[in-house]
C-alpha cells in the first residue's frame, strides 16, 4: 500500500513538473574561435511578452532576433515552443558571460541564467553556428576529380569538376568567379553542351551532382605541379527558421563562393634506362607508324605522294614526327602536317601525318629507307620503337621532251624537235586591208586623244586636295585604321555568327591575336590581371579595359551557359567597338 502511495506522489510531481515554465539560454558552442559566430537561442515553452535580451557588450551582433515558433498536437497533448535567436561576432579573444534575458509569462518575469563563452584564437575553418551562410556552406561543395596523381611527363590526366548540392538547399544561379591557370600544364577542355543533375553521395551521404568541366592535361614537368582552383559564385536558396501558415519553411537567398581547393600532383620522369636515341617525347597507348606512297610505278619527272603517319592514343600533338630520307636523285620538299585528333577524357586519340611531295629525277629502281619511330609505352612502361617497310619505286623513262638524269651515266638526254613542226605557230599568208589615204593626224579621233590629258587636270586637283584633307585628319585616320583593324580580326568571327561554340572560340582567338600583335606579348602571359595591367599602362581608360576583360569573360561562359542570336551579335558589336578604341588611345 505504501509503495502504492509513493508511486501515486511520484506521478503527481512529475505532472506539476512537465506544467512549469521553462526558459533557458542555448549556444550553438560553448568555445570558439575569433574569427567565428555565435548563435544563442532563448527558448521558452510558454508564450510570453516583454522579451529583453541581454547586453551583448562583448560581442556584435550580426544577425537577430529571429523568432521561431513550434505548435502542436501529439496524441492529445499540446507541445508549445518559441525561440529568439542571435548571432553574435566577438570582438576579441577572452573569457566572456551572455547575461540574462528576461520574458513575461502570465504576469511573472523569468529570467534565463548565464552562459560562459570563450573566445579564442582564429581558427583555420571557422563555422557559423546555424546560419544562412554556414547552412550553405556545409550543403553545397565544388569538388575538383583527378583521374592521376602520380602521372609520367607527358601522360595524360583529367580534371573533373563537380558541384555537389544537398538536398536540404536549391541553387538558383550560379556565375564563374575564377578560372584555374595550368601554367605548367597543356590543356585542353572538353565541351559540355548541356548540364544535367545526376544523384550521388558525398562523403557518405546523398547529394545531388552537376558536372560543370571537364578539363584533360599534360604535364610539361616533373615534379610537383599546383592546379589551380576553379571558383565560383552561387546564389543558394536556404530554409530559414520563419514559416508560412501551412507549416513550410520560408526562404532565404544567400550568396556564396566556393573554390575546388588547390590540387597538387607529382609528375614523374619519363626514365633513362633504354630510351632510344630517336625519342623526341612521344608518350602514348598502342601507338602506330605507317609510311605510304600513293604509287610505287612511275616515270621520271612524275611527282607522287609519300605518307609518314602516327596513330594511336597519346600527346599527339607534342612530339615531332620522324623525317622521310630519300635517296639523293629524288627532290623531296617540305611536306604538309595534317592532324586529325579528337581529345576525350581519355586524352588526345587519332591520327597526325607529314605528307611529302616527291620527284624522282633517274630511272630506275628507287629505295625509300625504312622509317623508324619511338615512344614510351604507358602499358608497358617502356620503350618501343617501330619501324616502317622499305619502300621500293619502279621509275621508268620521263615522257618525251623532258629532261632528266641517267641513273648510270648521269648523261643528259634531251628532245630535239622534228623541223617539221617547229614553225607550225608561225603563220605564212597574211590578209592585208587598205586604210584608205585619210591620214589620221587632224582627225577626231587625234584631237580626242589629244586633248583628253587636260580633263583629267581638274580632277587630279580634287583628288589631290580630298587626299590632303584626309591626310591632315589625324583623328579620322586612326579611327578608321582603327575599325579596320577590328573588322580583320573579328572576320572569322563574323562569319560563325549564329554557331554560338564557333563563334565564341573565334572571337577568343581574335581578341588574344590583336593582344599579341598590339602589346607583344605571348599567350601563356594572358591572365586577366596581366592584361589589365598592361592596357592601363599603355593608357587605355578604365572603362574601356572593364568592356575588354568582360568580353573574355563572355567568351568564358559561352563555354557554360547557352546565348541568343542577339547575345552574340551585341558581344561582336562591342569587341569591334572596343579593339577600334584601343587601337586609337593606345
Amino acid at each position: 500500500m505504501k509503495q502504492k502511495l509513493l508511486l501515486l506522489v511520484m506521478l503527481l510531481f512529475s505532472g506539476l513538473a512537465t506544467s512549469q515554465v521553462q526558459f533557458e539560454a542555448k549556444v550553438s558552442k560553448n568555445k570558439l574561435g575569433v574569427n567565428e559566430r555565435l548563435r544563442v537561442d532563448f527558448v521558452m515553452n510558454e508564450d510570453g511578452d516583454n522579451f529583453n535580451p541581454p547586453e551583448f557588450s562583448d560581442f556584435t551582433v550580426v544577425g537577430g532576433p529571429n523568432q521561431a515558433v513550434s505548435n502542436s498536437w501529439i496524441n492529445g497533448k499540446r507541445s508549445y515552443s518559441k525561440t529568439y535567436s542571435y548571432f553574435l561576432a566577438p570582438k576579441g579573444r577572452g573569457k566572456f558571460t551572455i547575461g540574462q534575458a528576461e520574458i513575461t509569462i502570465d504576469g511573472d518575469i523569468y529570467k534565463t541564467s548565464p552562459v560562459q563563452v570563450e573566445v579564442t584564437a582564429a581558427v583555420d575553418q571557422p563555422t557559423d553556428g546555424e546560419n544562412s551562410e554556414y547552412i550553405a556552406s556545409e550543403n553545397i561543395h565544388l569538388v575538383a576529380e583527378i583521374s592521376n596523381t602520380n602521372p609520367y611527363l607527358n601522360e595524360a590526366i583529367t580534371v573533373v569538376y563537380k558541384l555537389y548540392v544537398s538536398p536540404r538547399i536549391n541553387v538558383s544561379d550560379w556565375r564563374q568567379l575564377d578560372n584555374p591557370k595550368f601554367s605548367d600544364f597543356w590543356s585542353q577542355n572538353i565541351d559540355i553542351r548541356r548540364l544535367e543533375v545526376e544523384n550521388g553521395t558525398y562523403k557518405g551521404e546523398p547529394y545531388r551532382f552537376v558536372v560543370l568541366r571537364k578539363t584533360v592535361l599534360y604535364p610539361q614537368k616533373t615534379g610537383k605541379l599546383n592546379i589551380e582552383p576553379l571558383t565560383l559564385n552561387i546564389s543558394v536558396e536556404v530554409p530559414g527558421n520563419r514559416r508560412d501558415i501551412f507549416g513550410n519553411r520560408f526562404y532565404e537567398t544567400v550568396d556564396k563562393v566556393v573554390a575546388a581547393g588547390n590540387r597538387v600532383i607529382e609528375v614523374k620522369p619519363l626514365p633513362q634506362e633504354g630510351r632510344p636515341a630517336d625519342f623526341t617525347g612521344a608518350v602514348g597507348k598502342n601507338l602506330s607508324l605507317k609510311v605510304t606512297t600513293n604509287k610505287t610505278e612511275l616515270r621520271a619527272t612524275e611527282s607522287l605522294q609519300a605518307t609518314v603517319e602516327v596513330s594511336g592514343q597519346g600527346n599527339l600533338k607534342l612530339f615531332d614526327l620522324p623525317p622521310l630520307t630519300v635517296p639523293s636523285s629524288m627532290e623531296k620538299y617540305e611536306p604538309e602536317y595534317v592532324e586529325n585528333v579528337a581529345t576525350t577524357l581519355n586524352g588526345m586519340q587519332g591520327k597526325i601525318s607529314n605528307q611529302y611531295t616527291l620527284v624522282p629525277q633517274a630511272q630506275g629502281n628507287l629505295a625509300i629507307p625504312p622509317v623508324s619511330f619511338s615512344y614510351f609505352d604507358l602499358n608497358t612502361r617502356s620503350y618501343k620503337t617501330l619501324t616502317s617497310n622499305e619502300i621500293i619505286l619502279d621509275v621508268d623513262a620521263p615522257p618525251a621532251g623532258s629532261q632528266t638524269t641517267s641513273g648510270s651515266t648521269g648523261a643528259i638526254a634531251q628532245q630535239v624537235p622534228s623541223a617539221a613542226n617547229q614553225f607550225r605557230y608561225i603563220k605564212l599568208n597574211t590578209s592585208l586591208k587598205s586604210v584608205g589615204e585619210k591620214s589620221f593626224i587632224g582627225s577626231t579621233l587625234f584631237w580626242s586623244l589629244f586633248l583628253s590629258p587636260l580633263l583629267f587636270i581638274p580632277l587630279a586637283i580634287i583628288f589631290g586636295n580630298r587626299r590632303k584633307a584626309i591626310a591632315s585628319d589625324v583623328r579620322g585616320n586612326r579611327i578608321r585604321k582603327a575599325d579596320k583593324l577590328a573588322r580583320k580580326y573579328l572576320s572569322e568571327a563574323k562569319k560563325n555568327l549564329g554557331d554560338q561554340v564557333k563563334f565564341y572560340d573565334s572571337l577568343e582567338r581574335a581578341l588574344h591575336n590583336y593582344l599579341k600583335a598590339k602589346l607583344h606579348i605571348q599567350t601563356s602571359e594572358m591572365s586577366k590581371e596581366r592584361i589589365k595591367e598592361l592596357l592601363e599602362s599603355r593608357g587605355v581608360n578604365a572603362t574601356t579595359v572593364t568592356d575588354f576583360i568582360e568580353l573574355l569573360k563572355s567568351c568564358e561562359f559561352a563555354r557554360y551557359t547557352p546565348a541568343s542570336n542577339v547575345a552574340m551579335q551585341q558581344d561582336y558589336d562591342k569587341a569591334v567597338r572596343v579593339i577600334s578604341e584601343i587601337d586609337k588611345q593606345v
